[in-house]
């Protein structure tokens, strides 16, 4: 993650509270085509790499990836943003046990009709690889 904020050169900028604006219109956004499409793709491609760790980058990482073929400004200030936010945790993230022990482990739960106005289930799961949990 440091290497992505020193190569975009934001290391002395302050964080983002959040990785996306909540309002965003980057879908519907006609502004200037973005110069280096070459740039644009090298940052959402290590920020997928990113992704496994910190499941709220998800949704931003996805949507930033749908405009790889023609990134226009207003993309690359997202995806700069998406920086700035991992700018504000550089020690979070999950950790990967390097003891040599690859055994994959799942765990699932489910609590049917946990609800009892719609009668809908709740279910969740963790993979553990090694004893990390991956996603």
């Amino acid at each position: 993650m440091l290497d992505i904020l020193a190569e975009t050169g934001l290391l002395g900028s302050k964080p983002a509270g959040t990785p996306m604006d909540q309002n965003h219109q980057l879908a519907s956004d006609a502004g200037p085509l973005f110069p280096d499409p070459c740039q644009y793709r090298r940052l959402v491609g290590r920020l997928v790499n990113l992704a496994i760790s910190p499941p709220e980058l998800s949704y931003s990482i996805h949507l930033l990836s749908q405009f790889m073929q023609t990134p226009r400004q207003a993309h690359w200030d997202a995806a700069l943003r998406v920086v700035r936010f991992l700018k504000g945790s550089p020690g979070q993230g999950i950790l990967l046990k390097s003891d040599g022990n690859l055994e994959l482990s799942i765990y699932c739960d489910a609590d049917w009709q946990s609800f009892p106005l719609t009668r809908r289930s709740l279910s969740s799961f963790v993979v553990l690889l090694g004893g990390s949990p991956i996603d």
